[in-house]
């Protein structure tokens, strides 16, 4: 359900405005609305800081705390953290750079030390280098001629020395500039920058002691950056200030005697939303539908204050759906025992909510894959499925009249929701119309795609007459009996179109769920064509492993979408609503 809220206006004296605000943070139920939205800006310091907390934290999260915390502030220590943070980066980019330059020096000059050069030439030998055919090198006269190295294509590095004047070298011979940089100069620099990033990773480790401190901090942060908003906001003169925002309507009698008990004066009014007002959205969901909420959180998706709390159908159908779509026991096993299994951790970077979503769509799936005798791509020879999942022409039909009966159910389903939602207005009769008129069009489907039977002794043609005339005639109500007609006329060609995509759509179902079948008897075929059992493990891995990431992106590509988009639209959803965010005591 989503909780009816009441709009609320409390007052006091500006001289008590730390108790009002200790008051209304305690009693944690008023979703603070700003009088002036422009006014009601936190403090940019204060934003800043806290968002350098909220990173460092994100970047220790994941490492052990070791050693004696260091005495510094959380502040100090965020700021050290993000600093660490830069150096390394810098220092992993410049490593791979050094690397690279360090890979080419080894090809060319190897590990020919420039000091050692420089020392030569202060006693008076200067060596030159150049690149020389192998074939050429006897042709070299020189004092001394050494060969360096080998370069590509036949060449030769050719090191010589010659102290009476200039050495004679063939044509060929190519002179060769020094490096800017020697390979021990390289390794030096590699090794320092190196230490420098073991010596971080134990600052970091010092540093992670630190993190309930941090979280300490921020939340205090939060506190004060929502009083400093919620002053900002308010109405306020040298003598008054006023608050206004919304309660759930079960807070109010809380309220009133928290209120009452107060040590300063302080009064308040509560009154109904009125037409234009548009209060947060606090839904409360079932229990047993409330891991659906993570998938909202995850989408960031909240319907309006007059809107319908979908909880519920999104909780039954998105696991069947995804089912479907899967087509396979054996992966829904896995989705349910890895979150099983894991579930702190995943909780931890998934929420709770979207964590249990998973194991309940691994639980369903795994029924599913019961019913269709299919686990990881082969059949359980003891039993023989009731729903078969195959390329036959009999499963395959049977599978797209499934996905169109369950597309009818679902989308007449928020048409009917509607309809009671608006009655007794007249337009009401318009959504039972347009729920009617989607069984005849899955008539229309089923004739057209399953070549099943459409005519006068089937019910489809009476539903699209009855389902069409009551959303015409009904559409827009009005005295005017030509006007209702003329509106309804107008929008309804667009919407008949609609319905028809929006009832055909659901054969993604079937045609999602049949590719993941195949796919996965098609790795299971490939791998016993291979000898080799290594090979076989490693194609069956990464193919069941593929399968599997595919199919959960189908259950947010198709399972999330049939939701969202035609459910959600057939049931007028707009998703135009705000989250209600209680103004309330912050903890870490």
């Amino acid at each position: 359900m989503i909780v009816p809220m009441r709009k609320i206006f409390v007052a006091g004296r500006n001289s008590d405005r730390e108790a009002i605000l200790s008051l209304l943070a305690d009693l944690g139920a008023i979703h603070l609305v700003p009088v002036d939205p422009r006014k009601a800006v936190p403090d940019e310091v204060m934003v800043r800081r806290l968002e350098m907390l909220r990173q460092a934290i994100q970047l220790l999260s994941h490492i052990r705390p070791e050693g004696v915390p260091p005495k510094i502030s959380p502040t100090d220590a965020a700021q050290e953290v993000l600093d660490i943070q830069r150096r390394a980066a810098e220092g992993r980019n410049r490593l791979t750079m050094l690397y690279h330059q360090l890979e080419q020096v080894l090809a060319t000059w190897g590990n020919l030390a420039l000091e050692d050069l420089r020392q030569l030439r202060e006693a008076g030998i200067a060596v030159q280098f150049y690149q020389v055919p192998a074939r050429a090198v006897s042709e070299i006269k020189a004092e001394c001629v050494h060969v360096a190295g080998e370069l590509p294509g036949g060449q030769l590095l050719v090191a010589v020395v010659c102290r009476d004047g200039s050495p004679t070298v063939p044509e060929e011979a190519k002179p060769m500039n020094l490096p800017p940089r020697d390979a021990p100069s390289i390794r030096a620099e590699a090794k320092q920058i190196e230490e420098a990033l073991r010596q971080d990773n134990r600052r970091l480790h010092e540093l992670a002691t630190l993190v309930p401190a941090m979280q300490k901090e921020v939340a205090q942060l939060e506190q004060e950056l929502a009083e400093t908003v919620a002053v900002r906001g308010a109405l306020a003169d040298e003598d008054l200030l006023a608050f206004q925002g919304w309660i759930p309507a079960e807070r109010v009698p809380a309220l009133e005697k928290a209120l009452a008990a107060a040590p300063f004066p302080i009064g308040f009014v509560v009154s109904e939303p009125g037409p234009d007002d548009n209060p947060p959205t606090l839904v409360r969901p079932p229990r047993w539908a409330r891991p659906i909420e993570g998938l909202f959180q995850m989408l960031g998706t909240t319907p309006g204050y007059r809107e319908f709390d979908v909880s519920v159908p999104f909780m039954i159908a998105l696991p069947l759906f995804t089912a479907i779509l899967i087509s396979d026991g054996g992966y829904g096993l896995l989705l349910f025992l890895v979150p099983a299994l894991a579930y702190k951790k995943l909780a931890k970077t998934l929420g709770e909510q979207f964590t249990q979503l998973l194991m309940v769509v691994g639980a369903v799936s795994t029924a599913w894959g019961i019913i269709t005798n299919t686990f990881f791509g082969v059949a359980l020879p003891f039993y023989q499925p009731l729903i078969s999942v195959g390329l036959a022409e009999e499963s395959r039909l049977f599978m797209m009249r499934l996905s169109f009966t369950i597309g009818a159910i679902h989308l007449s389903l928020a048409q009917f929701w509607q309809g009671v939602r608006f009655w007794p207005n007249l337009q009401a009769l318009a959504k039972f119309g347009w729920g009617l008129f989607i069984w005849g069009m899955y008539g229309v489907v089923n004739f057209f795609v399953l070549r099943g039977p459409f005519n006068w002794e089937t019910p489809w043609p009476y539903l699209l007459i009855t389902g069409g005339s009551l959303a015409i005639v009904f559409a827009h109500p009005s005295p005017n009996v030509l006007k209702m007609l003329l509106y309804g006329l107008a929008g309804f060609p667009l919407s008949m179109l609609s319905a028809f995509s929006d009832v055909i759509s659901y054969v993604r179902l079937m045609a999602v769920g049949l590719a993941s079948s195949v796919l996965a008897s098609s790795f299971n075929q490939m791998a016993m064509d291979i000898g080799s059992l290594p090979l076989m493990m490693v194609i069956l891995l990464f193919g069941h492993g593929l399968n599997l990431g595919l199919c959960l992106i189908a259950m947010f590509a198709h399972g999330v979408r049939l939701n969202m988009l035609e459910f959600s639209n057939n049931l007028g959803m707009q998703w135009v609503g705000y989250p209600y965010r209680p103004f309330m005591r912050r903890a870490a």
